[in-house]
């Protein structure tokens, strides 16, 4: 493959198009090697618009969905972000690239293992991940300026939102299939301003599922 045509064609043709003309986040996806944080049996699949796996049922966010998340956070040097869900370490490494400091949480200790060594290979420094549920967020180190949400949630806990600084914004995938949406959320003093940016489909995170439907 060759991974630098495959790169820019990933550019022009899945993120341009779905008007992720962010210039520093395009950047980052062409400096930031995606191929380095997927599973090697899935290399060949680095660049495709495709939510590749990762073992355990889990998987990585689309290109696209990765990029326009990015874009929509809209962030700045010196902010602290929290991600909860760490997987391959991507999502982290790019978070990173426009942050002070990224606390990530994976509940898998193997993708957290897995996570780290690709964030280690990249030399990616400012990342830290730690094994555990992250639903809860980390009270003792809130709050946060961002908090990117990896995975999709029935809905958002108001644990995560209590953790934003004024002025800070959580992205996450909400509801339930087939009818998921992005969902930006700005924390405004002491309120919060939720704006459905996109549909989109994610993996729910380990715990954060709806509540089953009785059929009778």
């Amino acid at each position: 493959m060759d991974t630098k045509q495959a790169r820019f064609n990933m550019i022009e043709q899945q993120l341009r198009p779905a008007r992720v003309l962010a210039a520093n986040v395009l950047t980052l996806f062409s400096e930031i090697k995606r191929e380095e944080f997927v599973p090697p049996a899935y290399r060949h699949l680095a660049f495709a618009a495709a939510a590749i796996p990762l073992g355990n049922g889990a998987h990585m966010f689309t290109p696209e969905l990765e990029a326009r998340a990015l874009q929509a956070l809209a962030m700045r040097r010196h902010e602290r972000v929290l991600e909860i869900g760490t997987g391959s370490g991507y999502m982290a490494a790019l978070l990173g690239a426009h942050a002070a400091h990224v606390l990530s949480y994976e509940i898998d200790p193997a993708l957290a293992d897995s996570a780290r060594v690709n964030l280690e290979h990249a030399r990616v420094r400012n990342v830290q991940v730690v094994t555990g549920d992250g639903l809860a967020g980390l009270p003792t180190q809130a709050p946060f300026h961002v908090i990117m949400v990896s995975g999709a949630v029935a809905e958002v806990p108001q644990t995560l939102l209590d953790q934003l600084t004024p002025g800070g914004r959580l992205f996450a995938v909400t509801g339930t299939r087939p009818a998921m949406e992005a969902t930006l959320i700005h924390r405004i003093e002491h309120h919060f301003e939720r704006v459905a940016l996109f549909e989109t489909d994610a993996d729910f995170l380990r715990g954060a599922e709806p509540a089953p439907r009785f059929v009778f």
